[in-house]
């Protein structure tokens, strides 16, 4: 075993360099003008970050908020400055000359206003209409990332946990996709264990020539589970079989392996119908794919003497916990534990991964918080500085609940099946889209591929934006009734929304890529400002949202955006108005920030209504 992953470093700095045509998000470009002013301002007081925040009262868009912590520091060493806000005045004045701002003001105890310069908003919106909005991609300071996410078990029905996995870890693999991080999308599948045993020694005495019936032996492999699952807990001769059977699966005896093969095979399939559903990609390495690395990664462990002997088992004790991370268990067999922190140990140093992420339900943090524990001991991580790598993050999320208040099942009691939760999203949605085009009487307009596939974006929508726009640390209710209504925050109202920008532009008659390159921006109404000042800051946004672990973010701005274009529209006339093209092309940018966020959030747009 060689390698060890304690070069832990800030990897700031790479992120301007590495950041190609893009300028970086609105606040990243103000942070690099205040950082030249503070060095200008005070030149004995090196590596000062800058503090640039939306501006929440009516003195500016943003502020800059340094002065009152380089008063505390510099209080007596200068006879220059007063006070904080002689600090502020100074730090206006040295800001470099730049198009980004119109002015500044200084206010109260040093915060320096600043209002953007609505030339440069209105020509910022054009560049990025022209170029793509890949050019307002926010620039992060992490290369690669690990997100594991989904890693349901084999031969076990996924449930909505693993919903909430796949749902939350593929927006966040998206945004940092997006955002020009190298993304590692990892199934940990559960693949390995004591499980498997009782499955194959099941399948051996119902059916001797398992291998020529293949999958019709099986049959439904939850049934085959739960079958197996009772001879287990039933037969005490049956439960020393299978006992036995994992040993020989795991001593790598030919005939187990092949059963052993055919059932992750078989749970597969099943597993795939949701990802297909979902539009998600992941790319599978279970927890068999590391148990070859876990004895050299226990010696290399005890080599540093975190591992002790307890009880007949193997652990590693915590600070601040009462009981120890148990790494190789009294039997002599592996546990989460330790193919946890093989896996860790392969990300690092295989995979070289800067940022490892791994989204479960909160009820694992406990484990998680040990195995991170257990991982900065070793050295392979650094001690708790967030802005430190590599690092490891866990991505906890609380419970779906059902209308009573608990845990979301079916009316028998059953863990609610994906494939069949996804079908009624989409046959209740389309039901509601078949009732609005006979009201609307637009039926006759519509194939039924545009009714199938709008029906199917929406429905399978609205169940991903439901699920993300709650903080994922909470539970929330399901409830078809609330994400299928077209009002409210919902993913109907706002692809509903979306479509309606699109008929906008298509009722003008007018080539918008004509416009793109011939027409100009103009932020005259105060509406008008609104939403382009909101629109400009959808890189910041997204970078808020990555650094915090939180799609929610996301959502919340996207609700806003369609609410600033509601007022702007409804104030500011489009098709037939004297500012005609500014605000078409105000509407186009409109739709592909969008567009883009429903695209981070893993949701189809649509086109019309």
């Amino acid at each position: 075993m060689s390698g060890d992953a304690s070069g832990s470093a800030p990897l700031q700095g790479q992120a301007a360099e590495d950041g190609g045509d893009r300028a970086g998000s609105v606040k990243q470009q103000l942070s690099r003008l205040f950082k030249a002013s503070l060095s200008a301002t005070v030149p004995d007081e090196p590596n000062i970050e800058p503090l640039v925040e939306v501006c929440t009262a009516k003195f500016g868009d943003y502020q800059c908020n340094n002065a009152m912590g380089l008063w505390s520091r510099i209080k007596g060493k200068s006879t220059e400055f007063k006070n904080p806000n002689s600090v502020g005045q100074a730090i206006a004045r040295n800001l470099p000359p730049s198009d980004i701002i119109e002015s500044t003001s200084v206010a109260g105890p040093g915060f320096v206003n600043i209002v953007l310069s609505d030339k440069w908003v209105a020509q910022s919106i054009q560049q990025m209409l022209l170029s793509g909005i890949g050019t307002w991609a926010p620039i992060l300071s992490v290369p690669k990332a690990v997100v594991d996410f989904s890693s349901p078990n084999i031969a076990k029905e996924m449930h909505v946990g693993h919903l909430r996995s796949t749902i939350i870890g593929d927006t966040l693999a998206r945004m940092l996709e997006f955002s020009n991080v190298e993304v590692l999308r990892r199934n940990h599948v559960g693949d390995w264990g004591t499980q498997f045993g009782m499955l194959i020694e099941h399948l051996f005495d119902k059916f001797p020539n398992w291998e020529e019936a293949g999958e019709q032996a099986i049959g439904d492999l939850q049934e085959f589970y739960k079958a197996s699952k009772r001879r287990f807990d039933d037969d005490s001769t049956f439960m020393e079989k299978a006992q036995k059977a994992v040993v020989r699966l795991q001593g790598g005896e030919a005939r187990y392996r092949d059963a052993w093969k055919k059932i992750c095979e078989i749970s597969r399939k099943e597993f795939d119908l949701v990802y297909q559903c979902l539009g998600v990609h992941l790319e599978e390495k279970g927890e068999s794919f590391y148990n070859p690395y876990i004895p050299g990664v226990l010696g290399e462990l005890s080599n540093k003497g975190l591992i002790e002997e307890s009880d007949g088992a193997r652990v590693i004790f915590i600070e601040g916990h009462q009981i120890p991370l148990i790494v190789v268990k009294r039997d002599g067999g592996y546990n989460y534990a330790s193919t946890d922190l093989a896996a860790l140990w392969y990300r690092l140093n295989i995979e070289k991964a800067n940022w490892i992420i791994y989204v479960t339900d909160v009820g694992q943090s406990q484990h998680f918080d040990m195995f991170f524990s257990a991982a900065r001991r070793a050295g392979w991580l650094p001690d708790s500085d967030g802005n430190l790598y590599p690092k490891a993050s866990h991505v906890g999320f609380g419970l779906v609940l059902g209308s009573d208040g608990k845990r979301f099942r079916t009316r028998s009691s059953e863990v609610v099946r994906l494939v069949e939760l996804l079908d009624e999203a989409k046959s209740r949605s389309k039901t509601e889209l078949q009732k609005r085009l006979k009201e609307n009487g637009k039926m006759a307009e519509w194939t039924d591929e545009e009714l199938e596939k709008t029906a199917e974006a929406i429905g399978y929508g609205a169940i991903k934006y439901a699920d993300l726009k709650n903080n994922r640390l909470t539970n929330y209710t399901f409830s078809f009734d609330q994400m299928l209504n077209d009002k409210g925050n919902t993913a109907v109202y706002l692809l509903y929304a979306h479509a309606r920008i699109c008929s906008i532009i298509r009722k003008s008659g007018r080539d918008v890529e004509e416009l793109k390159k011939t027409g100009n921006i103009v932020l005259g109404e105060p509406d008008e400002r609104i939403l382009g000042l909101h629109l400009i800051k959808f890189a910041e946004v997204v970078e808020e949202a990555c650094t915090n672990l939180l799609p929610n973010i996301l959502c919340e701005y996207l609700y806003n955006l369609s609410e600033k274009f509601t007022g702007f529209y409804s104030r500011c006339p489009v098709v037939g108005s004297a500012e005609e093209t500014s605000r078409l092309l105000l509407c186009e940018a409109t739709a592909v920030v969008m567009r883009k966020c429903f695209y981070l959030l893993g949701i189809t747009p649509v086109y019309k209504i």
